[in-house]
Formats: structure tokens, sequence, C-alpha cells
């Protein structure tokens, strides 16, 4: 079955200096079968790594809202950043994407409150259960309980802000044909990968800095 990472980054996002060619290149060599490009509240890196390679590359945004970030996939229109989370959701009901919420638990901009979690849990078609870049440790265990209490699905991704954490973790998937497609086999989903090592974040740090004239 094809692996699947959920969450990755490309330059269209402040903090990634990744062109759509080397995601693609090193999603290939790794072996992944669809990959979910989820930049900052932006899809045009999505847009423009789809055509190279369109049936690897799944256009997705994370998207900022005002209580945590929701990481949708098959997003068709851009979501502007700081709605509500229903808003937010709303919008992308509306244009038929699948919707999860990215590392709820951890310890970073994006993470998410229970009482505000709880409000969007039956409005989401998953959770990310695993995230690679997790700063605290127990932060995907969290979500996995969090998911089994309430009856959802989960996601998994690198996080990746640079090619080389692609494929970090993923999904294992039966082949799936648009969000309706996903949503019917993503509870068949089985968790492949690690954690990346804490350094991974100066990858981060360094497009931050470059693109501000360092």
């Amino acid at each position: 079955m094809p692996l699947v990472d959920f969450h990755c980054h490309t330059r269209a996002s402040k903090d990634s200096l990744t062109t759509p060619e080397k995601l693609i290149a090193a999603a290939q060599k790794k072996g992944l079968g669809r990959v979910v490009v989820t930049d900052h509240n932006t899809i045009q890196g999505a847009l423009a790594a789809q055509p190279l390679a369109p049936d690897l590359i799944i256009v997705g945004e994370e998207i900022k809202t005002s209580k945590g970030e929701i990481l949708a996939a098959f997003v068709q229109v851009e979501i502007p950043s700081m709605l509500s989370p229903v808003e937010t959701i709303r919008r992308l009901r509306d244009q038929g994407a699948f919707i999860s919420v990215s590392h709820p638990f951890d310890l970073r901009s994006g993470a998410w409150k229970l009482e505000d979690l709880l409000e969007i849990t039956g409005l989401v078609d998953a959770v990310e259960i695993f995230n690679a870049r997790i700063i605290k440790a127990d932060a995907n265990d969290l979500t996995l309980e969090f998911a089994r209490t309430h009856g959802l699905a989960g996601t998994a991704g690198s996080d990746a802000h640079a090619a080389f954490e692609l494929g970090a973790a993923a999904l294992e998937l039966p082949p799936f044909d648009g969000a309706d497609g996903l949503r019917g086999v993503i509870h068949e989903g089985k968790v492949c990968g690690h954690v990346s090592p804490w350094w991974v974040h100066a990858a981060s740090s360094y497009a931050r800095w470059r693109k501000k004239g360092g």
C-alpha cells in the first residue's frame, strides 16, 4: 500500500527553502506514493508542485485559525488565516476538502487548547496522530488517545521544512482518489516512521533568516 505524507512545506512557507522540484525528487527517492503539500496559509507551493507530478502531489494547506492550526488536503480555494475554526472548516467543506488538525497537543504555535479542540471534533475528518517534528515528547501519544476516545481517524506527516525530512512519518493507506476516496480509507491507515531529531528545527530558523536577508 502507498505511503502518504500528509504534512510538508515548500518555499511558499516563510520557514522553508524547499523548491517543488527538490520536494518531488525527495519523495520519489524515498518511495512515497502521495504527498500533501501544506504550506502555511497558502496553496501556491502545492499548485506549483502538482503539475510537475500530478499522481504524487496533493494540494493542501496548513491554516492558522484564531484557535489553532487546521491541516487540509484536496484544497481548491486558498483559505485565509485567522478565521474562526468553524468558519475555516465551513469554507473547506464547501469545496469538498479533507480536514485534519495539525499537532494539536504540541508546544508550539498552532497547538490547540482542549476546549477549543472539543468544539470542532465532530466537524473534522481526522487529527494528526503522528507528527515527526513534535517538540513535546508525548504530543503524538496524547493525540492518538484523543482520536481513539472520540472515534476520529488519524493522519501522519513529516512536517518537513527541508527536503531531507520528507517521509520521516507517513501513513500507509490503500489507494484512493480524491477527498471522498480518502475519507473512505482513512480509518485503515497505519502509521510508519519516527520522530525527527531536535536539530531539524534549525532548518526552519535558517530559512526565516535567509528570507529576511540574512
